[in-house]
């Protein structure tokens, strides 16, 4: 018997642009883009790539990015 897989991760139809093989400065640039200048909603993304990856080093990097998002978030809202 196979069993199938239910993937519960759906994805925003808008690109990120972002590239694990991409600076730093380049892969937040394009996540904050794609986001509609919103660190909040970067952020997000980010971290929800983290989760669904299994490559170490995407996983790596997007937390990294989305914790920064996070911080930009909250200095602004101060």
């Amino acid at each position: 018997m196979v069993v199938k897989v239910k993937k519960w991760f759906k994805s925003s139809p808008r690109k990120l642009n972002w590239s694990k093989e991409d600076t730093q400065a380049k892969r937040r640039s394009n996540a904050l883009k794609a986001r509609y200048n919103n660190p909040l909603r970067a952020g997000r993304a980010l971290q929800a790539l983290s989760n669904v990856t299994k490559d170490a080093e995407t996983r790596r990097k997007a937390k990294a990015d989305a914790q920064y998002f996070f911080r930009l978030h909250r200095s602004k809202k101060e």
